[in-house]
């Protein structure tokens, strides 16, 4: 039996805050039709289950017409058994919304709740609340002849702490007869060993929404045949996020800059979004339109945004009794009450605007 694992694909999210209003509007619109086809996938691969594991929405509040294309979406695929465990950012809301569950929208309590399939396959979750916290591990009974997935949303620890409500404790865990642990919360794709065979595994997100979420995002299939699990990865996002750093010490013109950025992103899809921190440090003389450099490159990709943390190479000394506007400006900052730490920064910040340049 094939089996999908996802999570934390926050349907209605805002997405990335440096976005034209359009843009965002576009991903959010990509992030539904990424889970859409995904279910397309399981159709045309043989997948007869799909496990939600947590925070398939954003937030408690679930846009009408997003909520109705999920369930939509859910009833007109009936063959497909969707199990659906709530996550900490929608929580109950979801399922709160609808009046009768489609028979093929299994969902999980504040108790224990067992969903058997077929071949003797039972996915048991449960939601990690402040009251079960610690007596969830205890009423955990599972048998060792079926083949057992455990679903649990929550960061994974080896101890209890005073926020044990969206912790996994996964030392309490061992010794349960669990087959697979399939887990949400996390954004990335992580696997580790749980013990002997058994994997727990973070599916991570769909699709990244912003560059706190770069690399490769998809969700986990997995395959039983007779209690031996296969899992392999299946890299689904539409576009990646990437932010890569690109020195540029040794640039003195828009040119040489444009020329080692596009070096940089040779291997990066023109469909995706990147994220580019220029470091080095710049002699005073260099002549760089930042500005044009942004906007040729985003005409070549989907979304570029530019973030300068060069410093400029400058000799202080140079400017102390120079007659110009210049030499005024550090006269001053150097003759103020300022801390001796921030003279320097400000000094530099300054003699940068005063040169016609900004930080971007």
């Amino acid at each position: 039996m094939k089996i999908i694992h996802t999570a934390d694909i926050h349907l209605n999210s805002k997405m990335e805050s440096s976005l034209s209003s359009l843009s965002a509007k576009e991903r959010k619109k990509e992030l539904l039709l990424t889970f859409s086809r995904m279910i397309d996938y399981a159709n045309k691969n043989g997948v007869e289950a799909i496990i939600i594991a947590g925070d398939l929405f954003d937030t408690e509040s679930i846009n009408k017409s997003t909520k109705d294309f999920v369930l939509d979406t859910i009833v007109k695929n009936k063959n497909i058994t969707f199990l659906y465990l709530c996550g900490n950012h929608e929580k109950t809301a979801f399922v709160d919304s609808i009046d009768t569950l489609p028979a093929n929208l299994l969902t999980f309590g504040n108790d224990w709740t067992h969903h058997p399939l077929k071949n003797n396959i039972v996915v048991s979750g449960i939601n990690i609340t402040r009251e079960n916290h610690k007596s969830l591990y205890t009423s955990l009974d599972l048998s060792p002849t079926d083949t057992n997935i455990v679903v649990m949303h929550g960061q994974v620890s080896k101890y209890f702490s005073k926020d044990s409500h969206e912790i996994v404790n996964i030392s309490e865990l061992k010794n349960k007869n669990i087959d697979y642990l399939a887990l949400g919360h996390l954004h990335s794709y992580q696997e580790d060993i749980l013990e002997n065979n058994t994997k727990y595994c973070y599916s991570g997100c769909l699709e990244g929404r912003g560059f706190d979420e770069c690399g490769t995002h998809g969700f986990v299939l997995i395959d039983i045949d007779d209690k031996h699990i296969e899992t392999s990865f299946i890299p689904f996002a539409k576009r990646t996020l990437h932010e890569i750093t690109v020195d540029i010490s040794s640039s003195s013109t828009t040119h040489d800059v444009d020329h080692l950025i596009k070096e940089s992103l040779s291997s990066i899809p023109t469909l995706d979004l990147i994220k580019i921190n220029l470091v080095g440090n710049i002699s005073e003389d260099a002549h760089i339109d930042y500005d044009l450099i942004l906007s040729a490159l985003n005409e070549l990709y989907y979304f570029v945004k530019l973030v300068n943390k060069t410093r400029l190479n400058i000799n202080i000394d140079s400017y102390k009794n120079d007659v110009s506007i210049k030499g005024e400006f550090v006269r001053q900052v150097l003759s103020s009450n300022l801390p001796e730490s921030e003279k320097e920064q400000i000094i530099i910040t300054g003699l940068k605007a005063l040169g016609g340049e900004s930080d971007l």
